[in-house]
């Protein structure tokens, strides 16, 4: 038998991965594998890598890495010219951790001895930026996975903790360590054993962490002096363990379509008693479970 860790989305968030790793040893894991998005959000992404690295985990980029690789470069799309958190990031990182980065795979097939093979990705097989919700349906999934190997899958991106079956695919999804979504202050994480038979899920763990780190050095890196609008919501995020930058946009979009963002603006969204009206519908009703299905 092998015992698996499964982690995900630690967005640079140290505080959340070292109560992780104190409460996996429990489990005694005979690997750990990070299906993406270690770094960006979190201020802490350099050391974050060090740390993942150092423990000479598997891991895989994620959609947040390109932000950190692509920017600024004829990769980038236009519309990236505007972003103000990518050069916080690079200067995180640095130029040696920027280079490990430029060398991770974006997907992995891991091959146990004595259990079968699972395939890693970030949010699809061949694109980190979309994902598979709870709700996604049966033959949608089907076509993404069409090219798939492997029975059991390993996904992320959605930070919504899930395991699904779908036709011949066992699926996996973590949800984050770094930025709960789902109003749960907790890392979350799996534990997955395999042997001849298949994988099965162990344990899915909701692990409390102290947030108190991230935000002293959010303040000590200026973080929103310099990152302007979308820090302070990446902030936000973390605050309320709830999407706030998607919904500011939408809301922006809807209300004030001509208007550069700023920070009266940004007060008038944080006021709102209720953005659900703005929140992506797999968002709105989440209370922090694992979604099975």
């Amino acid at each position: 038998m092998t015992r698996l860790a499964a982690l995900a989305d630690i967005h640079g968030n140290l505080p959340a991965l070292q109560a992780v790793i104190d409460d996996m040893r429990q489990f005694k894991v005979d690997q750990v594998v990070v299906a993406g998005d270690s770094v960006n959000w979190g201020p802490f992404s350099r050391q974050v890598l060090e740390l993942v690295f150092q423990r000479r985990w598997a891991l895989i980029r994620g959609n947040n890495a390109f932000y950190a690789l692509d920017y600024n470069t004829i990769r980038a799309p236009d519309h990236w010219a505007s972003f103000s958190l990518p050069p916080i990031l690079r200067e995180q990182l640095g130029s040696d951790w920027l280079k490990a980065l430029s060398c991770l795979p974006d997907s992995l097939s891991l091959r146990f001895v004595d259990a079968p093979p699972l395939r890693v990705f970030h949010g699809l097989p061949d694109n980190p930026w979309q994902a598979i919700f709870p709700g996604t349906a049966r033959d949608e999934i089907a076509g993404w996975l069409r090219d798939v190997r492997e029975g059991t899958v390993i996904c992320a991106h959605s930070h919504i903790p899930m395991e699904r079956s779908v036709d011949c695919w066992q699926i996996f999804n973590p949800g984050s360590v770094g930025v709960p979504l789902d109003g749960e202050f907790s890392a979350s994480y799996m534990i997955l054993d395999g042997d001849t038979k298949g994988w099965e899920l162990v344990a899915h763990r909701r692990v409390r962490f102290d947030y108190d780190p991230l935000y002293r050095e959010f303040e000590r890196q200026n973080f929103v002096e310099r990152g302007g609008v979308t820090a302070r919501l990446v902030i936000e995020e973390f605050r309320s363990a709830r999407l706030q930058v998607h919904p500011f946009i939408l809301w922006k979009a809807k209300h004030f379509a001509d208007r550069p963002d700023d920070f009266e603006l940004l007060r008038a969204f944080l006021e709102l008693d209720d953005i659900s009206e703005y929140m992506p519908a797999a968002y709105r009703n989440l209370k922090g479970r694992l979604h099975r299905d």
